[in-house]
């Protein structure tokens, strides 16, 4: 019975959502409270609040006590709309009973993203109330006047600047969308496309199914934006077809984990954060989607020379001819591609992203009646979108409790405050300003999902960086990729934990195969920070496209360098002068690019005469 009515829910939350999507007639603070009172109600029936105590009667009276938290005020919101819009927050005082509300409200936000995600971001919300609430008896720059009781209920409950403020607007409007698009593409055997292709693109080469998950992570997991969910669905084939081949348990995780992060880092869809920075920068989605394109590609091309390079080293063959896909079913079932091609015209003609996901969802279920196995009826669309509204859940409950965080760091001066200090200890030395929201956002982002972490880092740090003269998406995606990085930084790596799993290898060197394969993606927003151009801004074509030759050259002597192997195996001398060759080319300058060249030359010409003088 409850599993019924958890899909109910589910249902009602996805078609709610469509439905006010394609007609766009919901007052946005209405569509709010409504996607975050679903979202909580789900939580709330779908996740336990004690693994230990799930089926207490304890806990099942806390469970009903929370969802009665979340029903009440939620319900009391969108009741009272006209009122509340018409009320000077901030001035006008609360009743007795609309502060008890707020707390309420409050208190099932935190549970629900406890039972969702961990104790990380509730014990980051609850320190921003505590420091909202103590602020005041705080001495130096970092203490404020402190908040009346009115001010935190406005600030956190009756207004958009809170728990209802711009993450949760973006989850609401365009996230879930994304999610549900996700779950259609599952559903109509699109993901299992992905596989196929992928595989018919790398089986003939050396090491071809690490080289198949490279790709096959790439296109998936720009779609589901979720790392861990990534690895966990393409993992569950690319891992044992890669153990097989001859990789190492913990080399054929570590591929998986790090591919698998970068999906959020490659367009079309690139996961949820990028909505919400769209409405930080204010910049068209269609913008970040070009200014991403080079970086991600520089990306994925390290990992996948770091996987060709050791199956090089280990001699490993391609995929077996008895499990290649049939090129005929490939090509005949390239209209599974639509979809995404729908997506990306759509944007690139200036509709919205919500249109765009919307015809999109519709393209799938037209093409899904070309495949008998995967055609999409009545019950396999429902099984879609409660599928994608079940996923959409940690998102809402994430961007809601992110908003605390926001709402208190913006309405205290703290960002501010932060921003003068970060400004003072770098000197206005950008190179240390950079390293220091680096080393901030890697380390809320091992407790945190990508999309948190980069709000409050937005909200924190970004600003000093946009200070020091980088341009606003810059700076955005330099904390957006140290986020994202997180996943597989040790020691706290929960990919590349996740993939260890799947593949039964020892989780911490796992960890650490992981960041040395995933090496690039530490350095690459260093390299757009100092030179825009690799972000597609500003030059000539020319100057442009030196970049991009360059900087991939660049990348390849990095991986080189880094997996110990070229044409033969690198003595210690030609590491080091592949490291020098790609620090060079990827550093901006005709001369730097010229040392990179003639180093990376040399030992290009080193190696050959070596292997020839063995062969």
């Amino acid at each position: 019975m409850k599993e019924k009515i958890i899909k109910l829910i589910a249902l009602l939350f996805g078609v709610f959502h469509l439905y006010t999507s394609f007609m766009g007639n919901l007052d946005p603070n209405r569509l709010r409270e409504g996607h975050l009172l679903f979202a909580m109600l789900l939580v709330f029936l779908m996740k336990p609040g004690s693994k230990k105590k799930a089926d207490s009667t304890a806990g099942r009276i806390w469970t009903a006590a929370m969802i009665i938290c979340t029903v009440l005020p939620l319900g009391y919101l969108i009741l009272n709309y006209e009122r509340l819009l018409n009320r000077m927050p901030y001035v006008q005082e609360l009743e007795i009973f609309q502060y008890i509300l707020a707390g309420m409200r409050v208190l099932a936000l935190l549970d629900s993203t406890r039972r969702s995600l961990g104790m990380a971001l509730p014990l980051v919300a609850g320190a921003a109330i505590i420091y909202a609430v103590a602020g005041q008896y705080i001495p130096g720059v970092f203490g404020h006047q402190g908040f009346t009781a009115l001010e935190m209920a406005d600030l956190l409950v009756y207004t958009t600047e809170g728990i209802f403020g711009m993450a949760l607007g973006t989850s609401a409007t365009f996230v879930i969308l994304f999610i549900i698009f996700g779950s259609f593409l599952e559903k109509a055997g699109v993901a299992d496309y992905f596989m196929d292709l992928a595989c018919a693109l790398t089986a003939k080469s050396k090491g071809g199914p690490a080289k198949m998950a490279v790709i096959s992570s790439a296109l998936f997991g720009s779609v589901s934006g979720s790392a861990i969910a990534n690895v966990a669905t393409t993992g569950q084939i690319t891992i044992p077809l890669m153990k097989k081949a001859g990789y190492k348990k913990e080399f054929a995780a570590a591929v998986e984990a790090v591919a698998s992060t970068g999906g959020q880092l490659m367009p079309p869809v690139m996961g949820a954060a990028v909505f919400v920075m769209c409405d930080f920068t204010g910049i068209p989605y269609v913008q970040i989607l070009r200014c991403a394109i080079l970086p991600a590609l520089l990306f994925y091309s390290a990992v996948f020379f770091m996987v060709h390079f050791e199956a090089v080293k280990l001699n490993l063959a391609g995929v077996p001819l008895s499990q290649l896909p049939e090129k005929s079913a490939l090509i005949k079932g390239a209209y599974q591609l639509l979809p995404l091609v729908a997506i990306v015209i759509m944007l690139a003609l200036g509709y919205s992203p919500t249109y765009a996901c919307l015809l999109a969802i519709v393209s799938i279920i037209v093409i899904s009646w070309g495949d008998a196995k995967h055609r999409m009826g009545i019950k396999a669309i429902c099984q879609a979108i409660t599928a994608g509204a079940q996923g959409a859940v940690s998102v809402a409950v994430t961007c809601a409790t992110a908003g605390i965080v926001v709402g208190i760091v913006n309405y205290s001066g703290l960002a501010l405050k932060f921003t003068s200090i970060m400004l003072a200890i770098g000197k206005e030395n950008l190179f240390l300003v950079l390293v220091l929201t680096a080393m901030a956002t890697i380390v809320l982002g091992m407790g945190l999902p990508t999309t948190p972490s980069y709000i409050v880092v937005a909200s924190l740090m970004v600003p000093t960086i946009v200070k020091l003269d980088i341009p606003v998406i810059a700076a955005h995606l330099f904390a957006f990729y140290f986020a994202n990085v997180a996943n597989i930084t040790p020691p706290v790596a929960l990919a590349s934990y996740t993939a260890a799993g799947l593949a039964e290898s020892e989780p911490l060197k796992t960890g650490f195969l992981g960041f040395r394969l995933g090496i690039v993606a530490y350095i690459v927003p260093f390299m757009f920070a100092y030179n825009t151009g690799l972000l597609l801004l500003g030059d000539s074509i020319f100057r442009l496209t030196l970049v991009a030759v360059t900087s991939f050259i660049g990348v390849y002597f990095l991986t080189a360098s880094s997996g110990g192997w070229l044409l033969i195996k690198t003595t210690v001398l030609e590491r080091a002068l592949l490291a020098a060759a790609a620090i060079a080319l990827i550093y901006p300058g005709l001369y730097t690019d010229i040392l990179g060249m003639i180093l990376g030359a040399g030992v290009i010409l080193l190696q050959s005469t070596r292997k020839k003088r063995y062969t």
